[in-house]
């Protein structure tokens, strides 16, 4: 069977990850009609905007989609099309697993955690007033007092609909892969309704899973507990701004986002992608570190039932971080490693791997 999947090349150093990428992919030996496209800062110029209707087009169509890292600039400019590809084709969960390989400079081992974040609500719903605006105004003038009158207002909206369907996404995938407890993550002892509901409305799609371990945590205490104890963790279910801030955290105790995959999926389409930027100072210059966007492709291969050639992506990637010969130079012991090798040789590296 040969998958259709949209091929979005990215900014900045994107387009030499998702080369890297495809190439490994092709040679699993699954057949792939690539789509190509093109997003991000680099062809503003020409299109008018990062994010033009046609790679949308693209994704509904081909249902599965491989996506290079793009530039969100920060305070300024567009919002993220990172945010808009989510909102636009509803792919209401991010899913991040956070894994030790051997071979990866941590301070931990052995971790295996599944991050469950929320994708289209909470603050990150882009419902934003700037201070001064008739919007805030209204806003501050129904706070009775709670809000200072040059305040900026961001609106953090949750739902039971939205609630439902990312836990049942995560019970579902603990279902799917054999994994035993989920942990909803929120700070319901101060936002009272908003993640309060996300707790109560956990808490009713958990009895529909009998099976597996529910509990609930505050966002301040996972953080250490996930410092101090992060193997009696599992799933993790979190609501958009939570998630986003604590996945980096988990990345972090596996060794880094250069490690770290990610995927943004809906009810019947999903995109896949490294968690890391796009990293434009190091455009061209074959440097940086293909393995997380490699590792998204094997998160994009278990999505299309491909296992056999997941596993094999999977025990070629990690074959070549424990033997820690042909890696870039932020996996090196020293960074400043004269044997470090570029993006394109690690993509070779693992594909003799799979080939050995």
């Amino acid at each position: 069977m040969t998958h259709n999947v949209t091929l979005i090349r990215g900014d900045g150093t994107g387009p030499e990850l998702a080369a890297a990428a495809k190439k490994v992919l092709d040679a699993t030996g699954v057949k792939f009609n690539w789509d190509i496209q093109e997003a991000g800062v680099d062809i503003m110029e020409k299109t008018g905007t990062p994010l033009p209707n046609e790679v949308l087009e693209s994704i509904r169509r081909n249902k599965v989609a491989l996506k290079g890292p793009i530039t969100t600039p920060i305070g300024k400019g567009f919002r993220s099309v990172n945010v808009a590809l989510r909102k636009e084709l509803n792919l209401y969960a991010c899913l991040r697993p956070c894994k030790s390989y051997p071979g990866v400079r941590s301070r931990y081992s052995d971790i295996d955690l599944i991050v469950v974040r929320e994708n289209t609500e909470d603050l990150y719903a882009g419902v934003e007033f700037d201070a001064g605006t008739d919007e805030a105004k209204t806003i501050i003038n129904m706070a009775n007092g709670n809000i200072r009158p040059d305040a900026a207002i961001s609106i953090k909206p949750i739902s039971p609909t939205g609630t439902h369907q990312i836990a049942r996404f995560a019970f579902d995938y603990a279902v799917k892969y054999g994994r035993k407890k989920v942990t909803a993550i929120a700070k319901a002892n101060i936002m009272k309704f908003t993640d309060g509901l996300f707790f109560r409305e956990s808490a009713v799609i958990a009895k529909d899973y009998p099976q597996i371990e529910y509990q609930e945590m505050l966002v301040d205490n996972m953080c250490m507990q996930l410092i101090q104890k992060p193997e009696l963790y599992d799933v993790l279910l979190f609501p958009n701004l939570y998630g986003d801030i604590l996945s980096d955290l988990c990345a972090g105790l596996v060794g880094g986002l250069g490690v770290a995959p990610g995927a943004n999926i809906g009810d019947d389409i999903a995109l896949f992608e490294p968690t890391h930027g796009s990293a434009p100072k190091y455009t061209g210059q074959n440097k940086v570190n293909p393995i997380a966007i490699i590792l998204s492709g094997m998160l994009m291969l278990r999505y299309l039932d491909e296992n056999e050639a997941a596993d094999k992506l999977e025990k070629a990637v990690a074959d070549v971080i424990a033997e820690g010969k042909d890696v870039t130079y932020d996996m090196k012991p020293n960074r400043d490693d004269p044997t470090a090798v570029g993006t394109s040789q690690v993509a070779d590296a693992i594909i003799r791997k799979m080939n050995g």
